[in-house]
């Protein structure tokens, strides 16, 4: 059974929802301090590099969440396809519990802050290469091949982040659930092909 969150848990914690809410140039310090409970002063015993340090660990926590969500729906999916739509659909239920204000825990931290430092940058990058990795690897679980599976899992992710941008624009999810059947639908070709070509079988897109 866990137990009560650390200061340092709560830290960051705080900190991931400020920041996917707010962004990073919008979120103080002193906010991340009152929200989370902690004293003056624990934050720097906790994150000597300050900010940019809190974002880094904020950014790596909510990184590893959403990956743990991937490999969860990933692993209850019939297929690469039966994934996307599930995942997809998970997401759209955050977008409405939250009002629409909680987008990619990750992207408004990169919008704002790649460009400016290197070691956000990197961070930022190791998540982004993580969730792919792992869309990767549900799409050569149905046979497609490792560097296609790169490839699709890129094109995925990318059109998954910029569907969850309009969707928060729009207040609406079809923008999600569109961009999903498409995805879905291209991944099951890819996976039957596959099938086709290795087994003389196919199956319908």
């Amino acid at each position: 059974m866990s137990g009560t969150p650390s200061t340092r848990e709560r830290l960051i914690a705080t900190a991931a929802r400020l920041f996917q809410e707010r962004g990073y140039a919008a979120t103080g310090l002193n906010d991340v301090l009152a929200q989370a409970g902690a004293p003056k002063g624990s934050l720097y015993h906790h994150f000597p590099d300050g900010k940019e340090g809190l974002a880094v660990a904020a950014a790596l926590m909510a990184g590893e969440r959403f990956l743990a969500t991937i490999h969860k729906d990933a692993g209850d999916s019939a297929d690469s396809a039966d994934m996307l739509i599930r995942f997809a659909a998970r997401l759209a239920g955050w977008l409405e519990q939250s009002g629409f204000r909680l987008g990619c825990p990750v992207a408004t931290l990169t919008l704002e802050q790649a460009a400016v430092s290197q070691n956000l940058a990197t961070t930022f990058s190791a998540v982004f290469s993580s969730w792919q990795d792992a869309l990767a690897q549900r799409l050569q679980a149905d046979g497609v091949g490792a560097a296609r599976s790169q490839a699709l899992a890129q094109l995925a992710l990318g059109a998954i982040e910029g569907s969850l941008i309009l969707a928060r624009a729009q207040r609406s999810t079809a923008p999600l659930t569109q961009t999903a059947e498409t995805l879905a639908g291209i991944f099951a070709s890819e996976a039957g092909a596959r099938a086709c070509t290795h087994k003389g079988f196919g199956r319908d897109a």
